[in-house]
Formats: structure tokens, C-alpha cells, sequence
């Protein structure tokens, strides 16, 4: 069975640094979109970051960029979302998404096309 986990979230203070993790097991995210997404309290789920496989392009919100990177580590099954200066309005909890429909991210990220689903992590930062 599929299964996603995001190990990484915890508080911060302003001006911290977290790195997520999207790791799979039963699950190879090699030929895959991975995108993290994250939902605030009140507000909408959003995709804040996502990361190509067939060309390694990424995606970031306009909130996010500059803040926070991508990567991912295909012999770890492991995709790393590490967020630099964090600020309040980063508090929300995050999810890992896997897009099995394609490998390419795109300029705009389409929550439906992303099937496998993580649990979400915590992410509280403290002004």
C-alpha cells in the first residue's frame, strides 16, 4: 500500500529554518511531480513548492520564493522541502503530494492531479 509521511515540522521562530521531508514507502517517487502544499488555518490547501522528475523544473508560490527550496534524493525515495526565513504567515500544516498523472510540475499546480496524499505536518512559526 502507498504511504507518504512528512517528518520535519515542529515551531520555529521567526527567521528560522525547517526542512520537511516527503519520503514513501511501497512507493517509488522517482517518475513523479511531488508538490507540498499547505493549508492554513481558514484558508484554502495551497501548492507552495513542487518538483519535476522528467525535467527537474520546480515551482514555487510568489510567497515562498526565495525562502524556501526543493530538492529531492531519488535513492532515498526522499523529496526535502527546507524553508529559510520563516515568517508567521508560514504556519500551516504542510503536505506531500505524489502527481501521477505526469512528471512535470508546470507553471501552475493542479491539486486534483496529485493522488497520493501525506498525512501533513505541523508547522507553527512564532512571531
Amino acid at each position: 500500500q502507498v504511504q507518504l509521511v512528512e517528518p520535519g515540522g515542529g515551531l520555529v521562530h521567526t527567521g528560522g529554518s525547517l526542512r520537511l521531508f516527503c519520503a514513501a514507502s511501497e512507493f517509488t517517487l522517482d517518475y513523479y511531480a511531488i508538490g507540498w502544499f499547505r493549508q492554513a488555518p481558514g484558508k484554502e490547501r495551497e501548492a507552495v513548492a513542487c518538483i519535476s522528475y522528467s525535467d527537474g523544473s520546480t515551482y514555487f508560490a510568489d510567497s515562498v520564493k526565495g525562502r524556501f527550496t526543493i530538492s529531492r534524493d531519488n535513492a532515498k525515495n526522499t523529496v526535502y522541502l527546507q524553508m529559510n526565513s520563516l515568517e508567521p504567515e508560514d504556519t500551516a500544516v504542510y503536505y506531500c503530494a505524489a502527481n501521477l498523472m505526469r512528471s512535470r510540475c508546470g507553471s501552475t499546480i493542479l491539486q486534483y492531479e496529485y493522488s497520493y496524499w501525506g498525512q501533513g505536518t505541523q508547522v507553527t512559526v512564532s512571531s
